[in-house]
């Protein structure tokens, strides 16, 4: 299941109860050891006090659950955070390539679905072009990882044949130049087109000089997303897909600090709310143009009717909502609007969670 669709999924289930357990994981051995024992502790916690708060008979399922999911999971396999959702009528387990500050199982009548939504937001979907005048290769990546290569008419592209055949324009730098820039349009054109069927933009791994010519060329520039350096020495898929990965992680910096300034601006036009309760009315209602939470910021609280709460400080309170947060943000994404997680302390300035409203 796509992460956009497990998301709407979780996001919109409402069960008694809902049980989300997170921690942070390990890649390699011996430090994924530690991981089977921790998740082995958080399900008996879990089953603990799903017993405690609403008995066995109601929740024969999810208990069931519960004691067999370990066996699903392969700590030789995880990324850098794991995430459980289990109710008597789901079972999904997530793995994320993005720490969690929420560590610990949180129980509600809704999933805590902040870390996904955290990796939904940060998740990129994008091509990788490496280019060079001996041949171009396309790939297919998601964040740090090629998942396919793209073969199709076009791709792979062969050496460039539009070599001078005139010896007496053998040094005519003009000419010489005329040919990659021929050369490289018709890459571009085979490029834009998989664009065009995909919606995907590209980095491309090559010189600093053939990149200038392709934007120099190319039909649709903004389908490029930058260039990092080629060497010829390192161009395995897994090597290549690194360099990409640092352009793309820079590009994602700026859209946050963008997101921020954006915020910023909205103060003086009378649109920001920073009051955790305007925030989440005015998200129910879709106004929710721009959120920005801070990483470390969580709120506990209890619902008094549809639209109002208390907050309060011990979040296995029955029926407290541990973190309101997830709430809102996918209120905020499901009405077509933006959710920014954030480490930058610029946000501060207004406040730990803040909210652009649309009107």
């Amino acid at each position: 299941m796509a992460l956009k669709e497990q998301l709407q999924k979780l996001a919109t289930e409402k069960n008694t109860p809902c049980v989300t357990i997170s921690l942070n994981t390990h890649r390699a051995h011996p430090d994924n050891a530690k991981d089977e024992v921790l998740l082995k502790n958080l399900l008996k916690e879990a089953e603990d006090r799903v017993i405690a708060e609403f008995g066995k008979r109601p929740v024969a399922s999810l208990l069931e659950k519960l004691e067999n999911v370990s066996a699903e999971i392969d700590v030789n396999y995880n990324l850098d955070s794991l995430h459980l959702f289990l109710s008597n009528d789901t079972k999904e387990i997530v793995k994320s390539s993005w720490k969690t500050n929420n560590e610990g199982v949180h129980i509600s009548d809704s999933f805590a679905v902040r870390p996904i939504i955290k990796s939904f937001n940060r998740s990129v979907s994008y091509l990788v072009m490496l280019l060079s005048q001996s041949g171009v290769q396309l790939y297919e990546a998601i964040n740090d990882e090629i998942i396919a290569e793209v073969r199709n008419d076009d791709f792979p592209f062969s050496e460039n044949r539009h070599y001078n055949t005139h010896s007496d324009k053998g040094s005519d730098p003009k000419h010489l130049d005329d040919l990659v820039r021929e050369f490289l349009n018709k890459v571009d054109k085979a490029l834009v087109k998989v664009h065009n069927e995909t919606d995907l933009n590209c980095v491309v791994i090559c010189t600093e000089d053939n990149y200038s010519r392709l934007q120099q060329v190319a039909d649709k520039p903004s389908v490029y997303l930058g260039y990092t350096a080629i060497d010829y020495n390192n161009t395995a898929t897994h090597q290549i897909v690194k360099q990409s990965w640092n352009t793309i992680e820079g590009l994602q910096q700026q859209r946050r600090k963008n997101a921020i300034e954006e915020m910023k601006e909205a103060v003086a036009q009378g649109k920001v709310l920073t009051d955790l309760q305007e925030i989440y009315q005015a998200s129910i209602d879709g106004r929710g143009e721009l959120l920005i939470v801070h990483q470390d910021f969580s709120k506990a609280v209890l619902m008094k009717d549809e639209r109002t709460f208390d907050i309060i400080d011990d979040a296995t309170t029955p029926n407290a909502i541990d973190d309101i947060t997830s709430n809102i943000a996918w209120e905020v994404i499901s009405k077509k609007g933006e959710v920014f997680f954030t480490t930058q302390d610029e946000i501060k300035d207004l406040g730990k969670i803040v909210l652009k409203t649309r009107y």
